[in-house]
């Protein structure tokens, strides 16, 4: 019955692969780093934790009382001094090695490796706001929950946070580093293959946490040039529209966690919106009701919605 029970515990776990047991499949040399750290700490406990196990259910059985009186003494064996050397000796053997191997591999998962030839460099901006990512490129290029970078390439990420604590974390591009008002993180990832890896905050940050996703679109080179020149800007007011307020007021801007706002005279005046979006909203008694979304946004940014707004959501909209 115990093996049957565990076998049910733990099947939907086993069912879900890397999803379960181990981390997710690497595609950044930092994310290989950790997924070797863990599997060389992982396999040893996991050892451990089966001899300790099934000895103690074997001393269980054989030293159990049997048909003795209830008040008898059972054996009484006293010391085994070669025994406990070595089961003194062999875990702090095991934690020194283990202890080796991550210092051994914590350099190339914290350190940006150098540039190869004709591949430089991609510096990458992450402001983490209450309830989206901002991304900003080289070039002042913006995008929003969704970061694009270049295949083969390294890709250097300094990580703010506009308002509260928030966790920056692909699984399968390197580890969990946080975004801390007033404190700015680094990491690096360098993707091999093209596609698309999804993420999560991973710092509850409030109501909306859950929704926090983010995903970077891994592309070739040329395909990331075309899209940082020209597509950035062309998807920009339709990105913040979805990214930054539908999440709250819904796509239509009918309404859901927060009101109805299609009709609202203050998206049809580029001021008041941008007031609104930089200052928040408060009700009396009730803080943070709307958090300052557009807090730290540039004037293209704040164009791109009030376009995107005037034409998609509103009409009426104009300038002011």
């Amino acid at each position: 019955m115990l093996v049957l029970g565990a076998a049910l515990g733990l099947a939907g776990a086993a069912a879900a692969g890397n999803g379960g047991f181990a981390p997710a499949t690497p595609h950044s040399p930092n994310a290989q780093r950790i997924n070797d750290a863990y599997d060389l700490i992982a396999i040893p406990t996991g050892i451990i934790f089966l001899v300790v196990e099934v000895s103690l259910i074997a001393f269980v059985i054989r030293y159990r009382r049997g048909r003795r009186p209830r008040d008898a003494e059972g054996p009484q064996l006293h010391g085994a001094t070669r025994l406990e050397l070595i089961w003194t000796a062999v875990p702090v053997l095991i934690l020194a090695g283990i202890v080796a191997f991550v210092f051994y591999k914590l350099p190339g998962i914290k350190n940006v490796p150098k540039a190869s030839a004709g591949n430089g460099v991609v510096d990458v901006r992450i402001d983490a706001h209450q309830f989206y990512w901002q991304f900003t490129y080289p070039n002042g290029a913006v995008s929003i929950d969704s970061l694009h970078a270049p295949v083969g390439q390294v890709v250097t990420v300094d990580i703010h946070s506009q308002d509260v604590d928030h966790s920056w974390w692909i699984p399968e591009l390197g580890g969990k580093f946080d975004a801390i008002p007033g404190k700015v993180n680094h990491t690096w990832f360098r993707a091999d293959r093209i596609g698309s890896y999804r993420g999560q905050c991973g710092e509850f940050c409030g109501i909306f946490h859950a929704a926090m996703n983010a995903d970077v679109t891994v592309e070739s080179k040329q395909a990331y040039e075309r899209w940082v020149q020209t597509g950035a800007a062309a998807e920009l007011g339709q990105s913040e529209w979805n990214g930054v307020c539908a999440k709250c007021h819904g796509l239509a801007g009918l309404g859901d966690y927060g009101p109805a706002i299609a009709a609202s005279p203050i998206l049809k005046t580029s001021s008041t919106l941008k007031t609104l979006l930089e200052n928040g909203r408060d009700r009396p008694n009730v803080p943070g009701v709307m958090p300052p979304v557009g807090r730290g946004w540039t004037t293209r940014q704040f164009d791109a919605l009030f376009a995107y707004l005037g034409k998609h959501v509103v009409s009426g909209g104009s300038g002011g």
